[in-house]
C-alpha cells in the first residue's frame, strides 16, 4: 500500500517535457511511492515510468474519459495515486475538474510542478525569451480550433501580438495557415520577418527545432509533419541580439552587490557547501 510519508493521496505530477531525467526529484519520488499510476501514453513517454515501482498498477489514460479516471480514484480510496501529466500540470493540464472532484469528496491531493515544454523549447532553441528593451513579457496561449468555445472572447492571438511580446503558442500545429494568419492579423505588431521557432517534441529522442520567420511559418510547420506536441515561439527576442543587462553591470547596485568602479570587482568569497575531500 501507500508509502507512509505520502499516505492515501492523489498527486497530480508534472512529468516534464518528455525526457525521463527532466522530471523533478519530487515527481520521481511520488512515482516511486505510488500504488496506482495514471499516465497518457500519447503525451508522456513510457521511459518516464522507469521512476515508478514495479508493483504499481498503471493505467493508460490515452483512451480514458474523465469519468474513467475518476472511477480509478473512487476505486482506490486508500492508495497513493499519481496522475502523471505532461509538462507542468498548471498549463493545459485539465486538472481543475479533477481538483474540484477531490474537494467535493474531501480527498487529499497535491500538485507537483513539472518542467514545462515551454522551458524545454526555449532551451532547445538556445534563446532567452525575455530580453531588455525587446520583450519583458511571455504570453502563453493557443489558437481557437475544435475546442474554440474554450477560448474566451478577447483572447485572440492577434490581440496579444499587438504588444510585440514573446509568444508561446500551444495546441495549434494542426492549423498552420490559420495560426500564421492570426499571428499577423490586425492589431498584431508582428511582421512577415518576425522571428519564430517551431519546436516538436522537445527533449524526446526525435525532437525537432525549426528556426523560421512568420512569413514562412505555415509552410515550415507543415513540413515537420507534426500536429501534436508542437510549440511555436514567436517574437523579436528569438533573434538572439540583446543589449547589456543591468543585472550584472558594474555600475548597477542592488541588495547583494555594491556599485563598483572601473577596474575593480565587487565579488566576495562565497562559503562553499558540500562534502570536503
Amino acid at each position: 500500500m501507500a508509502d507512509d510519508t505520502i499516505g492515501a493521496m492523489i498527486s497530480f505530477v508534472g512529468a516534464g517535457p518528455g525526457a525521463p531525467d527532466l522530471i523533478t526529484l519530487r515527481g520521481a519520488a511520488r512515482l516511486g511511492a505510488a500504488d496506482v499510476v495514471i499516465w497518457a501514453s500519447s503525451l508522456v513517454p513510457a521511459e518516464v515510468l522507469v521512476h515508478a515501482s514495479a508493483d504499481a498498477k498503471v493505467h493508460d489514460s490515452a483512451g480514458m474519459t474523465l469519468e474513467d479516471v475518476l472511477a480509478v480514484y473512487e476505486a482506490n480510496p486508500e492508495a497513493a495515486i499519481v496522475r502523471l501529466h505532461s509538462g507542468d500540470p498548471s498549463l493545459y493540464g485539465a486538472i481543475q475538474e479533477q481538483i474540484d472532484w477531490c474537494l467535493e469528496r474531501e480527498r487529499s491531493f497535491e500538485i507537483v510542478p513539472g518542467v514545462s515544454s515551454l522551458s524545454a523549447a526555449a532551451a532547445l532553441a538556445r534563446r532567452e525569451l525575455t530580453i531588455p528593451q525587446v520583450s519583458q513579457s511571455v504570453v502563453v496561449t493557443r489558437l481557437a480550433s475544435r475546442t474554440s468555445a474554450s477560448v474566451p472572447e478577447g483572447e485572440r492571438i492577434a490581440t496579444f501580438a499587438s504588444t510585440g511580446c514573446t509568444m508561446a503558442v500551444f495546441l495549434s500545429a494542426a492549423q498552420p495557415e490559420a495560426l500564421q494568419r492570426e499571428l499577423l492579423d490586425h492589431p498584431s505588431a508582428y511582421s512577415l520577418d518576425t522571428p519564430a521557432c517551431i519546436v516538436v517534441r522537445a527533449s524526446w529522442p526525435d525532437e525537432q527545432v525549426v528556426p523560421t520567420v512568420l512569413g514562412r511559418l505555415a509552410d515550415d510547420l507543415r513540413a515537420t509533419g507534426a500536429t501534436t506536441t508542437v510549440l511555436v515561439l514567436v517574437g523579436e527576442a528569438l533573434s538572439g541580439a540583446a543589449p547589456r543587462s543591468h543585472l550584472y553591470s558594474p555600475d548597477f547596485a542592488h541588495g547583494h552587490r555594491r556599485r563598483s568602479h572601473p577596474g575593480t570587482t565587487s565579488g566576495r568569497p562565497v562559503r562553499r557547501i558540500g562534502r570536503r575531500g
